[in-house]
């Protein structure tokens, strides 16, 4: 058994090596050192002399397994039995390595039951050989290629010999494989695949739901079975199973689709039921169901669960408002508009009760009501700070309200912009105007808006001089007007 080795590379030019059977390690720096300065002689090992010394066991390829009981572990060239030595212990081992540095260098031969001790050389190609390189070191795996044959001086060619006769006339092995095969496909061990036929389809036909052809090639559907006869049709069914004539009289008030088709009857023997009376005519319609043209239509089975999209989890949706913050009290009906305004502290409301509302947004405080009588429709905000004033559409007309928020200076320029002299004059700018009646409205200190039709909203321009309404059932195309509350003027866009 050959002792194995281990060998780590610590640093440039020193190499620290340790036997497994627990040796103490040696420096091979000056080995290093040698093997550096000296040169590599040429000549292989195996030009040794040594490699010709036979083994003193000559027991040739038998296992050593045979051995393993016995007291020798072969025979001399003599023919004389070769004593087993006596093997030291671990510690006996330890020890000798201990004594001796050269002690890690010995390995045991099981073959001749001997110590061999390696040398120099040799352990220099096996430390080169576990570093991966080659067994030499004046070996260059990676010189570059060398030709040797002078080809510029080259005249004549290298061989000038004449073509041999095999190469003109066939093979005899080749022809007795050509039989081989040809008596292996007329008895069926080879065989070919069939050439597939070209497909052929109908140019201006759909047969992408077919799967069947017929002899002329064009695709064949089915008939589809009648149904099977039920207990319905039974000749002789119990009594509660048999319909009465309301119930009868009450199938003629069903869809088609929904009337039964057969209705069961009572009869005494199986002889006595009518299957014959309508033979021909049942053969008749089955005919041309036969013969008329059918289509194969695809039913896409989905489970209506599946195309519910998937919400995400409230938990993934946080934050989000989860209580009342704020309540504003005092509509008696539902509130139908609300208006911010500019400033974002107060906010107009219109419902249904015939009320507009003014609200502090931050305490909740109502801060005025109108009572108009009539449900608001919509409640608009003027955008400007300097103009508190709203716009309410209730009916037919269209308020023009002040709140009564501003300063002395923003309510005498509200008070000047909402008072009308007299009835708007038509305009002659060239504009469409509409129809629509100037009021002052008194009971509200504000300007009354009065059309022909109902009005569904209103809102007003950013620069706060013009307002827009739209009301759906004018069937005359005056849909939507606008105002000019400066001008007092309305046209139609």
């Amino acid at each position: 058994m050959v002792e194995e080795e281990s060998h780590t590379e610590t640093n440039e030019g020193s190499v620290n090596t340790e036997s497994i059977d627990g040796s103490p390690e040696v420096n091979s720096q000056e080995e290093e050192q040698d093997e550096e300065v000296e040169t590599h002689p040429s000549v292989e090992d195996s030009d040794s002399s040594e490699d010709e010394v036979a083994p003193r066991n000559t027991i040739g390829d038998v296992p050593l397994k045979w051995y393993e009981d016995e007291e020798h572990i072969g025979y001399d060239i003599t023919g004389k039995k070769i004593k087993k030595q006596a093997r030291k212990d671990k510690l006996e081992s330890f020890l000798a390595g201990a004594d001796d540095s050269k002690n890690w260098r010995k390995i045991y031969d099981d073959y001749n039951d001997e110590e061999v001790e390696l040398t120099k050389e040799e352990t220099k190609i096996i430390r080169r050989l576990l570093k991966g390189k080659t067994p030499h070191a004046d070996v260059d795996p990676y010189a570059p290629y060398v030709d040797w044959f002078a080809w510029d001086d080259a005249k004549h060619p290298l061989s000038n010999a004449p073509e041999p006769k095999r190469r003109f006339i066939p093979s005899k092995w080749e022809s007795k494989k050509v039989v081989q095969y040809v008596r292996a496909i007329r008895k069926g061990l080879i065989k070919f695949d069939k050439p597939q036929e070209e497909s052929r389809h109908l140019l201006w036909a759909d047969d992408s739901s077919s799967t069947e052809k017929a002899g002329h090639g064009l695709s064949y559907i089915h008939a589809p079975k009648p149904k099977l006869a039920g207990h319905e049709e039974s000749y002789r069914p119990p009594v509660e199973y048999i319909p009465t004539q309301e119930e009868i009289n009450s199938y003629q008030l069903m869809y088609e689709e929904d009337r039964p088709k057969y209705i069961p009857r009572m009869f005494d023997a199986m002889r006595s039921v009518p299957i014959y009376e309508n033979l021909k005519q049942s053969f008749d319609r089955s005919l041309d169901l036969y013969m008329a043209s059918r289509i194969r239509k695809k039913r896409i089975n989905i489970d209506p669960e599946a195309l519910k999209p998937k919400l995400p989890s409230q938990k993934d949706l946080r934050p989000y408002p989860t209580k009342c913050y704020l309540e504003y009290r005092g509509h008696k009906d539902a509130v139908l508009s609300i208006s911010i305004e500019s400033s974002g502290q107060r906010m107009a409301s219109g419902s249904t009760d015939g009320t507009v509302r003014v609200w502090e947004i931050e305490t909740g405080r109502c801060l005025r009501i109108w009572d108009i009588g009539e449900a608001v429709q919509s409640v608009s905000w003027n955008p400007l700070p300097e103009l508190p004033i709203l716009a309410v559409s209730v009916g037919q007309d269209v308020l023009i309200l002040d709140t009564g928020l501003g300063n002395g200076e923003e309510q005498q320029k509200i008070k000047e912009l909402l008072h009308v002299e007299a009835p708007a004059t038509p305009d002659n700018s060239g504009h469409n105007t509409a129809s629509v009646s100037w009021l002052q409205h008194e009971k509200h200190e504000g300007i009354r808006l009065k059309h022909a039709k109902m009005i569904s909203s209103v809102e007003w321009h950013r620069r706060g001089d013009y307002i827009s309404t739209v009301m759906p059932n004018d069937i005359l195309s005056k849909f939507i007007l606008f105002y000019s509350l400066i001008a007092s003027l309305d046209f139609v866009p």
